[in-house]
């Protein structure tokens, strides 16, 4: 009781020079709010979280994997990664993997 915290997070996706985009065309993949409620449930939980959502995403569709990088805040999204409390990219092997 009392340990229940709000993440905000979003996902992009690179597009060249023009720096990064939100992903995908619809929002609710691009963004989203976690609740959690137990002391181990940080924001590197809660971005392994939208990570394994993706990836098992991506493999259902046969979809191969992209190039995104997912951003988490505590309480509040803020203006980018430099705020947040985590952010982890992740991107394609060399093989396409």
């Amino acid at each position: 009781m009392g340990t229940e915290r709000v993440w905000v997070y979003r996902v992009e996706e690179p597009h060249g020079s023009q720096g990064w985009h939100p992903y995908g065309s619809h929002s609710h993949r691009s963004r989203g709010v976690v609740t959690t409620d137990a002391p181990g449930q940080d924001a590197r939980y809660v971005a392994a979280l939208v990570v394994t959502d993706l990836l098992t995403e991506w493999k259902v569709n046969g979809i191969v994997q992209q190039h995104v990088r997912v951003i988490v805040w505590a309480d509040q999204e803020g203006a980018g990664p430099r705020d947040a409390a985590f952010m982890v990219e992740i991107q394609p092997g060399a093989d396409g993997e």
